[in-house]
Formats: C-alpha cells, sequence, structure tokens
C-alpha cells in the first residue's frame, strides 16, 4: 500500500533534501529546438525534465490543461506511470483546480486519482464543501484547496472582506485546517507573490502543506516565502515551472533544466529557518 500523501511529502523531502516541485506544463510553442509544435512530444520531453530532476523534487505537478487541449491525456498517463518507475518516492500533483457538485466532482476525482494515478490534486472551493467532500472518500490521497492564489485577479474575491472581518481567503485557510479537512491529506495553494498572506494563512492553518507557484518566471522571492511557509519538511511545496522546463530550447535542455534545479532548490533551502 502506497503511504499517504502527506507522508510521501515528508519522505520526498528528507530523501531530496527539497522544498522543490517541478511544474510539468509542455507549451507547445516552447518544446525544444526539432520538437516545437509536435504535441506528440510531450512525453519524451516531460520525462526527460523528470529524469533531470528526479534526485531534486519533492513533488512533480503535471498541469492537465496542457495535455488535454492537444488530446495528449494518453501522455500523460505514460508520464505519471514514467514518474513512479524512476522516482518512486516522489509524489505527483494533478493541477486541475477542479470545482463542481458533488455527483461531477466524484467523476473528476476518479478521473485525478484512478485514471491518471495522482497522488493529490489542485481543487477550487468557491462551490462549497459538498464539491470537496468526494475526494475526501479516497484514503491518503491529498487536496490542495486554492487560497491566495498569485495570479493579478485573485484580489477580486480571495481579498472581499466577509462579516466577522475576516477575507475570504482567510476563510478558506480556516475550513481547511479543520472542518473541511476530513481525510487529514488537504493543502492550500498560496502564490509566493503574497508573502505576508502566506504567513496569515500559515497561522490559520499550521499544519498543512502549502503549494506556492510563483518563484522563479513570476518573480516570487523566495526567501520570503519560505520563511513566511515554514512549518517543518513537508510543509512547504515550492512550484518552478517556465523556469525549470525552458531553461534551454537546445538538446541541452534537460541538463540545463537540472542546473536551474539545483540552484533553486539550493536558494530555497538556504532560506529555511535554522
Amino acid at each position: 500500500m502506497r503511504p499517504t500523501f502527506i507522508q510521501q511529502l515528508q519522505a520526498a523531502a528528507a530523501q531530496n533534501d527539497s522544498m522543490l516541485c517541478v511544474g510539468l506544463d509542455p507549451d507547445i510553442s516552447r518544446l525544444p529546438r526539432g520538437w516545437s509544435g509536435d504535441a506528440g512530444k510531450f512525453y519524451d520531453f516531460c520525462a526527460a525534465i523528470v529524469d533531470a530532476t528526479a534526485d531534486l523534487a519533492i513533488a512533480f505537478k503535471p498541469q492537465i490543461a496542457y495535455f488535454a487541449a492537444v488530446g495528449a491525456e494518453n501522455q500523460l498517463e505514460k508520464l505519471i506511470a514514467h514518474i513512479r518507475r524512476v522516482a518512486p518516492k516522489v509524489p505527483v500533483i494533478l493541477d486541475a483546480k477542479r470545482g463542481d457538485i458533488g455527483s461531477t466532482a466524484a467523476q473528476y476525482a476518479k478521473e485525478a486519482y484512478e485514471r491518471f494515478d495522482a497522488d493529490a490534486v489542485t481543487l477550487s472551493p468557491y462551490m462549497g464543501f459538498d464539491s470537496v467532500a468526494p475526494y475526501l472518500q479516497y484514503a491518503g490521497k491529498g487536496t490542495f484547496l486554492l487560497c491566495r492564489t498569485s495570479n493579478p485577479g485573485g484580489d477580486d474575491l480571495q481579498n472581499l472582506d466577509l462579516a466577522g472581518g475576516e477575507k475570504l481567503y482567510e476563510r478558506v485557510a480556516r475550513l481547511a485546517g479543520s472542518s473541511w479537512n476530513g481525510n487529514g491529506q488537504m493543502g492550500l495553494v498560496v502564490g509566493a507573490t503574497y508573502p505576508q498572506e502566506i504567513a496569515r494563512v500559515r497561522a490559520l492553518a499550521p499544519t498543512l502543506p502549502l503549494l506556492i507557484p510563483g518563484v522563479g518566471a513570476q518573480g516570487g522571492d523566495a526567501d520570503a516565502t519560505v520563511k513566511a511557509a515554514w512549518a517543518g519538511a513537508g510543509s512547504c511545496v515550492i512550484n518552478s515551472s517556465r523556469a525549470i522546463l525552458y531553461a534551454s530550447d537546445g538538446a541541452d535542455f534537460a541538463d540545463a533544466a537540472r542546473r536551474v534545479a539545483l540552484e533553486t532548490r539550493a536558494q530555497l533551502n538556504a532560506a529555511k529557518p535554522v
């Protein structure tokens, strides 16, 4: 039996001395020279990145839309199976940001956990708990709720004031840290561009893992991010996608990806509280 998602995060953090999550977002227009425009090369490209970073990552995070948009879901299945072979102790987070009514959510959960064999999935919580509950029926599987995201439009809703004085993102964090966390495997997505709000989320959910995009190409401050989010091994899952994937557009793309991943891991570890 596979360990729970939280156990996998903690084990991968210790094994690879890492907080670095490698995002797998294959943009058909940015593949290496000779492969650009060829969706049939998604698996080859991403598998090479996995091979180059398997000993550096706390998790891999494939973004389903990049595969589905070009009909490459079968390559995503093959890619996750490859991760299982070459990095069996590194969990897979399927970045899908699903959010729908309970009966449909049950099908999305089946897609994530059974078809793609992911260890965790990203979800939008804004339809309420019944849209999240079907995922919690899978013992040991993880969920990451969108909480305070790094995109500029996140302010439109997430930063709204609620009756009682808390922000909407604070309510999400509080619920995830308490009554919604039915299987004990829940985490939160918080953008690296808002370190003060990361600290607020950490205060409201002191034990939950935080999946943090925005370090790397999006310009998030790695040092401030780690200091705000750190709560022990496995608590920080800090994602970098484009900076690693597209470090080179030549035949050396995998070597370049490894070099950037090594630099990013070292930068994150240097910021870890003593």
